[in-house]
């Protein structure tokens, strides 16, 4: 275990030292760096190289509202109606106005993920051609890696497009499958890069591993569930059923943790509600960059920034788990009136990216959408009653079934991934917001398939790259 550490220890600078820019590339090569004969001479050296990837998601890459995976997701949060800010870090995103290819937000969503991949492509390099690694080995690294290029592209293709149904042939970001590239990739196509993620995801399913050292790991329980999502936006409903299914193991009674919900969603060990997460310890952290915990909690010192909407805590009975608001203090009634308790702020708080609940309500829609009211609703039914021991099936049935099965997905995962902005993009619904809010966007609400949906592409990407054209954000 020991050598481990230290072998993890010195991919984290092998990590951070890499880079897809050309000027790295013209520069003398540190003495001090981790050779790839090291980091690819042992299974225990890769696995090492993806500890390192997996940290730099969880880190802080550019300032508080730009700093990690958890950042992407919030952004998306504050855009709709169930959170408000009073101000402070994530202003921007929440008045939606921060989409301009000179703003931090477009600059961060395009670098950070395309960083990632760089790195992701370089250790897929590194895996394949490696002569030290079993072939057994190869394919459970290998699965974790595929999974890890198809979810960081997903992000992409949703920061900077027109959701896939909307029409695939529009213009997506550049695809990059080897490392450290010297030229700069054309725009592809949204057609062309959902192909890419699905591909890999379907080879990750095919060759990866349930077996994992942690729950930060990208085992096939997560290529499943990413699968999911991806099939989810693109309308795919068998495919989107199947791997909703297998991501939560197909029984919903095994699978939820009731008991744990009001625990402050800190730590990925507590309950087996988690597939995915982004964990933290003390000399690991990104301290005050984490969001959502750092930006909702008003119990610890932190932004407390954050409130939620009082419309959205009226669907709450007093009897649902997930009731954790809370009134801010007497005589106030305007949009702070109303916080929540979900997450707890510490520097350990380890970051949701998936639960098996997501996964059971996806597979509630995909049922819903190919016919199946009758399973739809009893799978529905089954995670309400759940969280409620009081809840009551309700009668609802067409479109009315549909919009509760919706309503769910915001009440089971708020605060989390953006539930409401992706739901409304891949729906190609509007985005409005009712009285309860500092902005209000009365005057200027989010309509179906809205621009501000995406960012425009940074501009130093296009002085950067002579391959996408000057004027790309015409009419963007």
């Amino acid at each position: 275990m020991k050598n481990i550490r230290h072998i993890i220890a010195i991919i984290g600078l092998f990590v951070t030292m890499l880079s897809c820019s050309e000027e790295y590339l013209n520069e003398p090569k540190p003495t001090d760096v981790v050779s790839p004969d090291v980091v690819y001479g042992s299974y225990e050296g890769a696995k090492a190289h993806i500890a390192g990837i997996l940290r730099r998601t969880r880190g802080q890459f550019l300032n508080t509202e730009n700093g990690n995976l958890g950042s992407m997701y919030f952004a998306r949060e504050v855009k709709g109606n169930i959170s408000a800010l009073s101000g402070s870090w994530f202003r921007n995103d929440y008045e939606n106005n921060f989409r301009e290819p000179n703003s931090n937000r477009s600059q961060f969503s395009w670098n950070f993920p395309y960083y990632l991949i760089n790195q992701v492509n370089s250790f897929i390099e590194g895996v394949e051609t490696s002569t030290a690694i079993s072939e057994d080995n190869k394919k459970i690294l290998l699965g974790q890696a595929y999974t890890m290029r198809a979810y960081f592209y997903f992000e992409l293709s949703l920061e900077f497009q027109h959701t896939y149904t909307y029409d695939p042939n529009l213009q997506a970001p550049p695809i990059y499958t080897k490392s450290n590239a010297t030229a700069g990739q054309p725009m592809s196509t949204m057609k062309d890069m959902y192909k890419l993620i699905t591909d890999d995801l379907e080879r990750a399913i095919a060759i990866g591993s349930l077996n994992r050292d942690n729950r930060s790991y990208f085992s096939k329980a997560v290529s499943y569930g990413t699968a999911a999502r991806v099939y989810q936006v693109m309308g795919n409903w068998p495919k989107a059923q199947e791997y909703a299914n297998k991501a939560y193991g197909g029984n919903v009674d095994v699978v939820l943790s009731p008991q744990f919900y009001a625990s402050g969603f800190d730590d990925m060990n507590r309950g087996n509600e988690w597939l995915l997460a982004d964990p933290q310890q003390a000399d690991q952290s990104s301290y005050y960059w984490l969001a959502p915990h750092a930006f909702y909690t008003r119990t610890e010192s932190a932004y407390n920034n954050t409130f939620i909407n009082k419309s959205f805590v009226a669907l709450f009975s007093p009897s649902d788990v997930r009731n954790q608001f809370f009134k801010t203090g007497a005589g106030i009634t305007d949009y702070r009136e109303w916080y929540t308790r979900k997450f707890k702020f510490a520097f350990t708080s380890h970051l949701v990216l998936m639960r098996t609940p997501e996964m059971i309500l996806i597979e509630a829609e995909a049922m819903y959408k190919q016919g199946d009211e009758s399973g739809a609703h009893s799978l529905l039914y089954k995670l309400q009653k759940n969280r409620d021991a009081q809840a009551v099936k309700s009668s609802n049935a067409g479109v009315a079934l549909y919009e509760e099965i919706l309503t769910e997905r915001k009440k089971e995962l708020y605060g989390e991934i953006g539930v409401e902005w992706y739901d409304a993009k891949r729906l190609r619904r509007g985005l409005s917001r009712d009285i309860w809010h500092r902005v209000n966007l009365t005057n200027n609400p989010m309509l179906p398939d809205d621009k501000r949906f995406f960012l425009k592409i940074p501009q130093s990407e296009i002085d950067a790259n002579p391959n996408i054209p000057k004027d790309i954000n015409n009419n963007r």
